[in-house]
């Protein structure tokens, strides 16, 4: 008998979509890369990791809902045990480069000894990655062929549709209906080349946009990876934001329309159910 769902129907339920929940960056990862982190400013200490993320911990857990953490292998030294925290509360924690390097402008050996570097570094805490995310939402040339040379089975770069091209899962994000996109004035060139107000969105506009998002993908019977920086939901307006779409996500999951799972989950399912997707990468 053939098991395999019709089109359009996800995870064992057969559900109208998938939705993951991703959260990228941790720490001083980025402003370290950046060289923005305060000379005479103590480490280990980021509120992305010692106020916003036990209140994401938090409300995820009364939500009932798993997600995947994109961490910067930096936090293996730098936040060991906040790290496992993660993995004990039942989430799963991806690759998003070891200082948070801009991706796209890698050279071959460097992206190698990147992805090598933070595969081994995780695995001291007995953790092994299996998705990846390109800091800055783009992939090389070379990065399909080392992420499954490394065991990788999926990535998350910037992009439209859910995909498999070779055996490696392609679960895009879009920027529009990222945190970030929408209220960091340094992201006021890409709102603009989307269409976009140069300007930062009001919390209430972007509470619209994801309800939007949400609303589409159940649709359109599709994937879609919702996207937040703890460092960003420290605004409280933010998490606000954040908190009551993923109440709407909860009740949509509870009504058996959409199923919500890791990263690595999907990508699994997805894996196992090949006929359903066509490679556009």
């Amino acid at each position: 008998m053939n098991n395999t769902p019709s089109p359009g129907r996800w995870g064992p339920d057969s559900c109208a979509a998938a939705v993951s929940i991703t959260f990228d960056n941790l720490g001083e990862a980025v402003e370290l890369e950046r060289g923005t982190w305060p000379k005479d400013m103590p480490l280990g200490q980021h509120p992305s990791v010692t106020r916003v993320l036990p209140a994401i911990l938090k409300m995820l857990a009364e939500l009932g809902l798993s997600a995947t953490f994109f961490v910067e292998g930096l936090n293996v030294e730098m936040y060991r045990r906040a790290m496992m925290g993660i993995v004990d509360a039942g989430h799963e924690i991806g690759y998003h480069a070891w200082r948070h390097e801009e991706w796209q402008n890698l050279k071959y050996e460097q992206e190698a000894q990147i992805l090598e570097r933070g595969v081994h570094a995780l695995g001291t805490l007995s953790i092994r990655p299996y998705g990846f995310r390109p800091p800055g939402g783009a992939l090389t040339a070379s990065s399909v062929e080392l992420l499954k040379n490394m065991g990788f089975t999926y990535c998350s770069p910037a992009g439209s549709l859910a995909s498999i091209s070779d055996n490696l899962v392609f679960l895009p994000f879009v920027w529009p209906i990222v945190d970030a996109y929408a209220y960091l004035p340094r992201f006021s060139s890409l709102r603009e080349s989307f269409g976009d107000s140069r300007e930062p969105l009001s919390p209430p506009h972007f509470r619209a946009r994801l309800h939007m998002a949400l609303s589409k993908a159940v649709l359109n019977r599709s994937y879609l990876s919702l996207l937040f920086h703890p460092f960003v939901e420290e605004v409280e307006e933010y998490f606000e934001v954040m908190h009551s779409t993923l109440e709407e996500l909860r009740d949509l999951v509870r009504e058996g329309i959409i199923w919500c799972a890791p990263c690595s989950a999907v990508a699994q399912w997805m894996l196992s159910h090949p006929m359903n997707f066509s490679a556009f990468y």
